[in-house]
Protein backbone atom coordinates (compact mmCIF):
# COMPACT_ATOMS: atom_id res chain seq x y z
CA UNK A 1 0.00 0.00 0.00
CA UNK A 2 1.33 3.43 -0.94
CA UNK A 3 1.21 5.99 1.88
CA UNK A 4 2.02 9.71 1.83
CA UNK A 5 2.94 11.59 5.01
CA UNK A 6 2.52 15.34 5.42
CA UNK A 7 4.26 17.56 7.96
CA UNK A 8 1.79 20.45 7.89
CA UNK A 9 2.90 24.03 8.25
CA UNK A 10 1.12 27.18 7.19
CA UNK A 11 3.86 28.30 4.79
CA UNK A 12 5.08 24.89 3.64
CA UNK A 13 4.09 21.25 3.99
CA UNK A 14 6.77 18.58 4.12
CA UNK A 15 5.97 15.50 2.04
CA UNK A 16 7.21 11.91 2.11
CA UNK A 17 6.07 8.71 0.41
CA UNK A 18 6.72 5.05 1.07
CA UNK A 19 7.74 2.49 -1.50
CA UNK A 20 5.03 0.15 -2.86
CA UNK A 21 5.92 -2.50 -0.26
CA UNK A 22 5.26 -0.04 2.58
CA UNK A 23 8.67 -0.44 4.16
CA UNK A 24 10.83 2.53 3.11
CA UNK A 25 10.01 6.24 3.39
CA UNK A 26 11.62 8.93 1.27
CA UNK A 27 11.15 12.70 1.35
CA UNK A 28 9.73 14.58 -1.63
CA UNK A 29 9.61 18.24 -2.57
CA UNK A 30 7.65 20.31 -0.02
CA UNK A 31 4.36 21.89 -1.07
CA UNK A 32 4.02 25.64 -0.61
CA UNK A 33 0.93 27.18 1.08
CA UNK A 34 -0.82 23.84 1.74
CA UNK A 35 -3.89 25.52 3.26
CA UNK A 36 -4.68 27.30 0.01
CA UNK A 37 -6.89 25.82 -2.67
CA UNK A 38 -3.82 25.49 -4.92
CA UNK A 39 -1.87 23.75 -2.15
CA UNK A 40 -4.64 21.20 -1.53
CA UNK A 41 -4.93 20.67 -5.29
CA UNK A 42 -1.18 19.99 -5.49
CA UNK A 43 -1.50 17.40 -2.71
CA UNK A 44 -4.52 15.79 -4.42
CA UNK A 45 -2.56 15.63 -7.69
CA UNK A 46 0.34 13.96 -5.86
CA UNK A 47 -2.01 11.42 -4.25
CA UNK A 48 -3.38 10.53 -7.70
CA UNK A 49 0.05 10.41 -9.39
CA UNK A 50 1.49 8.14 -6.70
CA UNK A 51 -1.71 6.11 -6.38
CA UNK A 52 -1.65 6.60 -2.60
CA UNK A 53 -4.37 4.93 -0.57
CA UNK A 54 -3.52 6.63 2.72
CA UNK A 55 -2.42 10.14 3.70
CA UNK A 56 -0.94 10.56 7.16
CA UNK A 57 -0.99 14.11 8.52
CA UNK A 58 1.31 14.88 11.44
CA UNK A 59 -0.48 15.98 14.60
CA UNK A 60 1.79 18.42 16.46
CA UNK A 61 0.97 17.83 20.12
CA UNK A 62 3.04 19.44 22.85
CA UNK A 63 5.57 17.19 24.58
CA UNK A 64 3.03 16.68 27.38
CA UNK A 65 0.44 15.58 24.80
CA UNK A 66 -1.65 18.75 25.08
CA UNK A 67 -3.25 20.35 22.05
CA UNK A 68 -1.88 23.66 20.77
CA UNK A 69 -2.90 26.17 18.12
CA UNK A 70 -0.76 24.18 15.65
CA UNK A 71 -2.64 21.02 16.62
CA UNK A 72 -5.97 22.66 15.83
CA UNK A 73 -4.59 23.96 12.51
CA UNK A 74 -3.40 20.45 11.56
CA UNK A 75 -6.80 18.96 12.42
CA UNK A 76 -8.56 21.59 10.30
CA UNK A 77 -6.11 20.99 7.44
CA UNK A 78 -6.72 17.22 7.62
CA UNK A 79 -10.51 17.73 7.49
CA UNK A 80 -10.25 20.01 4.45
CA UNK A 81 -7.82 17.64 2.75
CA UNK A 82 -10.11 14.65 3.36
CA UNK A 83 -12.95 16.59 1.78
CA UNK A 84 -10.76 17.52 -1.22
CA UNK A 85 -9.60 13.91 -1.69
CA UNK A 86 -13.05 12.38 -1.30
CA UNK A 87 -12.86 8.60 -1.53
CA UNK A 88 -9.54 8.53 -3.40
CA UNK A 89 -7.47 8.24 -0.18
CA UNK A 90 -8.08 7.98 3.53
CA UNK A 91 -6.67 10.81 5.68
CA UNK A 92 -5.42 9.94 9.14
CA UNK A 93 -3.76 12.02 11.87
CA UNK A 94 -0.62 10.71 13.56
CA UNK A 95 1.28 12.05 16.59
CA UNK A 96 4.37 13.76 15.22
CA UNK A 97 6.15 14.67 18.45
CA UNK A 98 9.91 14.69 17.97
CA UNK A 99 9.89 13.97 14.21
CA UNK A 100 11.44 17.38 13.38
CA UNK A 101 14.16 16.79 15.96
CA UNK A 102 14.76 13.29 14.62
CA UNK A 103 15.09 14.63 11.06
CA UNK A 104 17.52 17.33 12.23
CA UNK A 105 19.58 14.76 14.16
CA UNK A 106 19.83 12.56 11.07
CA UNK A 107 21.03 15.53 9.03
CA UNK A 108 23.75 16.18 11.64
CA UNK A 109 24.88 12.56 11.30
CA UNK A 110 26.14 13.43 7.82
CA UNK A 111 28.41 16.44 8.36
CA UNK A 112 29.47 18.20 5.20
CA UNK A 113 26.68 16.60 3.19
CA UNK A 114 24.03 19.07 2.10
CA UNK A 115 20.56 17.58 2.68
CA UNK A 116 18.74 16.99 -0.59
CA UNK A 117 15.33 17.86 0.87
CA UNK A 118 14.23 20.52 3.32
CA UNK A 119 13.72 19.87 7.01
CA UNK A 120 9.93 19.72 6.61
CA UNK A 121 10.08 16.83 4.13
CA UNK A 122 12.72 15.03 6.20
CA UNK A 123 10.35 15.39 9.20
CA UNK A 124 7.53 13.96 7.05
CA UNK A 125 9.78 10.98 6.22
CA UNK A 126 10.47 10.42 9.95
CA UNK A 127 6.72 10.63 10.62
CA UNK A 128 6.04 8.11 7.87
CA UNK A 129 8.71 5.72 9.18
CA UNK A 130 7.06 5.89 12.60
CA UNK A 131 3.61 5.28 11.10
CA UNK A 132 4.87 2.38 8.97
CA UNK A 133 6.51 0.71 11.96
CA UNK A 134 3.12 0.73 13.72
CA UNK A 135 0.79 0.16 10.75
CA UNK A 136 2.91 -1.17 7.90
CA UNK A 137 2.91 -4.62 6.30
CA UNK A 138 2.12 -7.41 8.72
CA UNK A 139 1.11 -5.08 11.54
CA UNK A 140 -2.69 -5.16 11.27
CA UNK A 141 -3.88 -1.75 10.25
Amino acid sequence: MRVIALDHGTARCGVAVCDPTGTLARPLEAIERPDSRAGRAAIARLVRELDAEQVVVGLPLSLSGAETEQTRAARQFARRLAKALGSSAQVQLCDERLTTRLAAARARERPGERPRFDEDSRAAAALLESWLSAHGPGRGR
